[in-house]
């Protein structure tokens, strides 16, 4: 039984769509009928993480490879997000859906600085916080999704008729709970939250909703040399009622409700948890 597509003739355009949550995300959007654009880290040089998205894309119909373009550039710096946005409506025309997902994620204890590299500690597997690592987490996670989400707004609001949109922004679970070696990750999701909820306040009288995804524990690239560990995994696995963690594709499903005028048009400002239930698990 064939689904109906829900976002037919739409055009999207996703942060860090290579891999990942964003991967599974722009799959979806792809076989739902949208044009999609990706952004991601790298050059313009063909390597096999694009090869393998694009042969997957082209797999889903066979004019699935024309509804399909990629940007390369660091959203962490500030002037990605536009170049981002313009080319993709320099592809495709407008931009209906925009989804700010990229985001880097490395534990680091709080209290252990080292001001100078030192060799034998490279061997650790939670670094040291240094301000490096905070000002990179805080750059890519919050600031430049910031640029990102004002330059597609702009976009939507300022310059295409008629103006309005759907704005989508991947925080986590993270922006409601603590985490011990999580420190300077933890804000900056909280901050992508509330960068939903201002944007819905300043946007609405566009037409724009602008919603936050708050993934739980998911299998990506991101955790996955963590989730290796056999007993972090079962704990992680024994505190979700749904018994196991979650898939990027897991994603895709609430990522087509919030963009989908049709299925959420009276949703804004809200944040969706898709964690298997582990917050309301929490103890």
């Amino acid at each position: 039984m064939a689904f109906p597509q829900l976002l037919v003739g739409k055009v999207a355009a996703i942060t860090g769509g290579l891999t990942g949550i964003g991967r599974a995300i722009a799959l979806d959007y792809i076989r739902h009928g949208a044009k999609v654009s990706i952004s991601h880290l790298g050059g313009e040089k063909e390597t096999p993480q694009l090869e393998a998205l694009r042969q997957e894309v082209s797999s889903i119909d066979p004019e699935a490879s024309t509804r399909f373009t990629t940007v390369a550039g660091d959203i962490s710096q500030p002037e990605t997000g536009k170049t981002f946005v313009a080319k993709t409506v320099e592809a495709f025309g407008r931009l209906d859906i925009f989804v700010s997902n990229a985001g880097v994620c490395q534990f680091a204890e709080f209290l252990e600085y080292i001001p100078h590299f030192d060799p034998i500690q490279s061997i650790l597997t939670n670094p040291s916080l240094e301000p490096s690592l905070l000002n990179h987490t805080i750059s890519t996670n919050l600031t430049g999704a910031f640029y990102a989400t004002q330059a597609a707004a702009r976009q939507m609001a300022l310059v295409q008729s008629p103006p309005g949109g759907s704005i989508i922004g991947v925080s986590s679970i993270s922006a409601l709970v603590g985490g011990g070696q999580q420190t300077h990750y933890t804000p900056t999701k909280a901050g992508v939250l509330s960068l939903m909820q201002s944007t819905a306040c300043a946007l609405g009288k566009y037409g724009i909703r602008c919603n936050a995804l708050l993934p739980g524990t998911i299998r990506t690239q991101l955790n996955e040399e963590d989730m290796k560990d056999p007993v972090k995994r079962e704990y992680m696995e024994g505190r979700i009622p749904l018994g196991r963690l979650g898939q990027p594709r897991d994603l895709a499903g609430p990522a087509v409700f919030l963009a989908c005028e049709e299925l959420s048009g009276y949703v804004t400002g809200a944040q969706l948890l898709v964690d298997g239930g582990l917050f309301v698990n929490l103890q």
